[in-house]
């Protein structure tokens, strides 16, 4: 059970973090999100007279024949959206060698577009995932439920180890029927044993119903291996040890050429079903990233 202490210090990150990210929803995002995002469909509105240039596929014939005088439909665009935040909660979030760690930066993005939803009126839904889903938030509106969501991020702690990218975008695919806008943010690092993504078949379906932007974070010390030495290691999410030799040039080159490897495949993939993405570092500015991500849509 949680302490009074833990419980204080969990609403003052929450209340930090929403300080700092609503200010940015305000001050950066509100105008790009709702011009990025700002409804993909067309709603009734009224029934009008017919006006000189107006497309007479719009004509209402009930309300024609009724009024012996030609009426057409009005219709608005729909404002209104569904965005859905797949967090991945996994343990390889946990590392960060700069000045924070991988979930840390998912946080305050999560809570930047959550808030930049709010002021677009739109539900965010959340869903937590790590090799299994940890809990979904179905899609509601206001500070409170949004806050929830944060709480969720900074304090879930996932009774899964690993990462399932599939397992998330299925149960999307399976919960909500309708069409929504989607953020998967993840250090996308779910790949087989040759680093091809796991996730294609599930990412292929789930793209077919719905918008699905990809915000991939990262730290810089994935890239590449310092030259420290014989270092004893250990898998974040398997926990498997082993003893790698960084001093090995041929060590490092290798590590690296996998790791461009596997962004390389992630970029086809993305490319293939047309899917937005974005990378973001732990020392790095994810204002300009997300800004360039609202500007492509």
């Amino acid at each position: 059970m949680q302490t009074s202490n833990s419980a204080a210090d969990l609403l003052k990150k929450v209340r930090k973090i929403e300080i700092k990210t609503r200010a940015l929803s305000h001050q950066v995002f509100a105008g790009e999100y709702h011009s990025a995002f700002k409804g993909r469909g067309m709603a009734f509105s009224e029934v009008r007279e017919y006006q000189w240039g107006d497309d007479v596929r719009n004509m209402d014939w009930n309300v024609t024949a009724r009024l012996s005088s030609p009426y057409v439909k009005v219709f608005e665009e729909e404002r209104e959206l569904t965005v859905v935040l797949l967090i991945d909660v996994s343990r390889s979030g946990l590392f960060g060698t700069r000045v924070r760690t991988k979930r840390d930066l998912i946080a305050e993005i999560a809570a930047v577009l959550s808030f930049s939803a709010l002021l677009n009126n739109d539900k965010v839904g959340a869903l937590f995932f790590s090799d299994r889903v940890e809990k979904f938030i179905p899609p509601g509106k206001g500070r409170s439920h949004l806050l929830r969501i944060i709480r969720e991020i900074i304090d879930l702690e996932p009774a899964g180890t690993g990462t399932d990218i599939g397992g998330a975008l299925k149960f999307l695919t399976n919960a909500l029927k309708k069409k929504c806008t989607a953020f998967l943010l993840s250090d996308m690092l779910d790949v087989d044993a040759g680093g091809s993504p796991r996730y294609e078949d599930a990412l292929k379906v789930a793209a077919g119903r719905h918008e699905i932007s990809v915000i991939r974070v990262e730290d810089p010390r994935e890239r590449e291996l310092p030259d420290v030495g014989l270092v004893h290691i250990k898998d974040a999410e398997t926990l498997a040890p082993a003893w790698v030799n960084t001093s090995s040039r041929r060590v490092r080159e290798s590590y690296a050429a996998w790791f461009r490897s596997v962004e390389e495949a992630s970029r086809q993939l993305f490319n293939r079903y047309r899917i937005d993405s974005v990378s973001v570092s732990t020392d790095g500015d994810y204002v300009k990233a997300l800004m360039a991500l609202f500007q492509r849509k």
